[in-house]
């Protein structure tokens, strides 16, 4: 008899299938064998030289786990019929896939801007990502963590933002902590659903392997064998950008991303993203990867906006310089 014991965050559901189907599969393969799961153990009687190759697919399933999150029955049928099973990290068009998310969502780097962005973080411990919106910056950002977090690079993910209103007046918001911390955050979580299965999710935040919290609760704390993720930085005011970058433990990688045209502090709180820009932009790993409109991955008319605001702040600059 052989013994197998799934990892503990690997969903039974996900790897059996819906209605065990991908259980069913198996047993019809092997019909000398017995098969019994339970939860995340696998008992196999049978024939030894059976029992072996079972396993061998087994272990080749766990793998298209790690990659994509799911086991798909389509490539157990392919195991199972003999053919040859392709796990090239590239997508149809040759871009390198970053992420397999839900329902089928593959998620790659799709902009000279984006892909720069995924070669550097694989050079450098300490990225800054920094453009306008809509240029996938924080998507991108969130699915090399948690293809990091898959592939066992690190033990866990903290993605966290400063908690400013963004021009508007929020007031006082009921529930409990995370209730009201939840809008500043909803980004970030946005960007986890598409990527990781809903429970799978909740399980990972309820059990600390992702933390998704407001940069005040980073203070005083060592953050390592982490990625960590600082949502909108420009956001942030100099003393609290020197406060998350030096939470950085041995092992651990951070990317900041922010857009220095929409800074919601007040008037006279200049940016600690602006401020470290200039300061930290000749320290030896830290690089800064900056986007454009032309990496811009929302509707079309978001392009024209950007270029639209940004020659109009061109003028307003101008402008001033004229009466001076």
């Amino acid at each position: 008899m052989k013994e197998i014991l799934l990892p503990q965050d690997i969903s039974p559901v996900d790897f059996y299938g819906v209605n065990d189907v991908n259980l069913e599969l198996l047993r019809k393969k092997f019909p000398l064998l017995k098969i019994i799961a339970r939860g995340h153990q696998i008992k196999i009687e049978g024939q030894e030289t059976e029992i072996k190759n079972l396993e061998s697919i087994i272990l080749s399933l766990l793998d298209n786990h790690s990659k994509k999150g799911i086991v798909e029955s389509e490539f157990l049928s392919s195991i199972l019929d003999g053919q040859e099973i392709t796990t090239s990290s590239q997508s149809k068009d040759g871009s390198e896939i970053i992420v397999h998310g839900q329902n089928g969502i593959i998620v790659k780097a799709r902009t000279p801007g984006q892909r720069r962005l995924v070669a550097s973080s694989q050079q450098h411990d300490v990225v800054f990502a920094i453009g306008p919106a809509g240029t996938g910056k924080t998507y991108t950002a969130v699915a090399l963590a948690v293809k990091a977090l898959k592939a066992r690079e690190v033990k866990r993910i903290v993605l966290t933002r400063p908690a400013v209103e963004a021009g508007e007046n929020l007031g006082f918001l009921p529930g409990d902590l995370r209730e009201k911390i939840d809008p500043y955050l909803r980004p970030l979580y946005d960007a986890l659903y598409d990527m990781i299965p809903a429970e799978k999710l909740r399980s990972f935040i309820d059990n600390g392997i992702i933390e998704v919290a407001p940069l005040a609760f980073m203070r005083g704390r060592t953050l390592d064998n982490a990625y960590v993720i600082l949502d909108e930085s420009q956001n942030t005011t100099q003393n609290q950008l020197k406060m998350f970058l030096t939470r950085m433990g041995p092992t651990a990688k951070f990317i900041l991303t922010g857009d220095v045209t929409q800074i919601d502090l007040p008037r006279h709180q200049p940016s600690g993203l602006i401020h470290g820009i200039q300061l930290l932009k000749d320290i030896k790993g830290i690089d800064f990867v900056f986007l454009n409109e032309n990496d811009v991955v929302r509707h079309q008319l978001v392009k024209a906006v950007i270029s639209a605001y940004s020659k109009d702040g061109d003028s307003q600059n101008e402008e001033k310089s004229s009466r001076k």
